[in-house]
């Protein structure tokens, strides 16, 4: 594994937001979902194709908290330009389960 810096990592702007919409997306080349995420006032509501279809249920991430990289450039996946990438971790069977804070806390806090 290579490791890097603090220089380096401070660089990934993590934060966490909550799900306002999610709803499926099938344009996308795997199963996946459109997600609107609430990053609070300072970063507002941006938009994330996530392929998170096997452990979650449209109606059941509304509200969830998630966290997000927010500083990557915008990328366009299909019809969506994607403003955020929300985070996860791949299972043993390779299905995405989401990277969450256990708490309540901010829209738009930093990850550290």
């Amino acid at each position: 594994m290579e490791t890097i810096g603090w220089d380096d990592f401070i660089k990934v702007e993590l934060r966490v937001g909550r799900v306002l919409s999610a709803e499926p997306f099938p344009e996308a080349r795997k199963p996946a979902y459109v997600l609107h995420v609430d990053f609070g006032d300072a970063l507002g509501v941006r938009k994330s194709s996530a392929q998170i279809t096997d452990h979650y249920r449209p109606e059941d991430l509304i509200g969830r908290l998630v966290v997000a990289v927010v500083n990557f450039p915008r990328k366009q996946i299909g019809p969506l330009m994607s403003e955020c990438l929300v985070t996860g971790f791949h299972d043993a069977d390779g299905a995405v389960a989401l990277c969450v804070p256990d708490r309540d806390v901010p829209l738009g806090t930093r990850l550290l």
